[in-house]
């Protein structure tokens, strides 16, 4: 039964038998009959889809790519120009630099000598106050010596006259101040 040729309920309805659905190729484009039909549809297709291409898309598609080229071209242009300034601004700051740097370095040298001036000014003045000061403390220091001679030669005699008077001796003024005299000259 397997041999047997069973038609399908639907198959009787529209009145088709298997046995013949079954002899007919089943794709189109597979049938070699209808090969001249499909290769010349074909090769009119391909000629439209050319001429569609070659007449309407590819210039717009041409147009793009060289706007946009001349747009590249003319970027890189700018860039290249602004590159070039940019190297010029560098070396106008770095001389800038350089030349801020030299009249820094020129007003320091300036001011230091000012202040050495100042300082060598202030010292002079110093100097001379404090030679002022010593003359006129070494003035001061030999009226006191002058002044303690004095008054130790004052003190040496009238301490002779006691000491000689206390010893039950008698010292008149001229041999006590002559003793005294020699004793202080060395």
């Amino acid at each position: 039964m397997a041999t047997e040729t069973h038609s399908d309920g639907l198959a009787d309805a529209i009145g088709v038998d298997m046995a013949e659905h079954a002899s007919t190729p089943g794709m189109p484009q597979l049938d070699f009959s209808t090969w001249g039909n499909q290769i010349f549809w074909l090769v009119l297709a391909l000629i439209a889809t050319y001429l569609i291409l070659s007449r309407v898309a590819l210039p717009r598609i041409g147009a793009v790519l060289s706007e946009r080229q001349g747009t590249i071209t003319n970027d890189i242009a700018a860039a290249e120009d602004l590159k070039a300034k940019a190297l010029e601004a560098e070396e106008a700051y770095n001389k800038a630099l350089v030349d801020a740097r030299a009249e820094a370095q020129r007003i320091i040298a300036d001011a230091k000598a000012d202040m050495q001036a100042d300082l060598n000014a202030a010292m002079a003045k110093a100097d001379e106050e404090i030679a002022a000061k010593t003359a006129e403390s070494e003035k001061a220091i030999a009226e006191i010596r002058e002044g303690a001679l004095e008054n130790v030669e004052k003190v040496a005699k009238d301490t002779t006259k006691e000491i000689v008077a206390a010893m039950g001796g008698k010292a008149d003024a001229k041999t006590v101040n002559a003793a005294v005299a020699s004793r202080m000259k060395g």
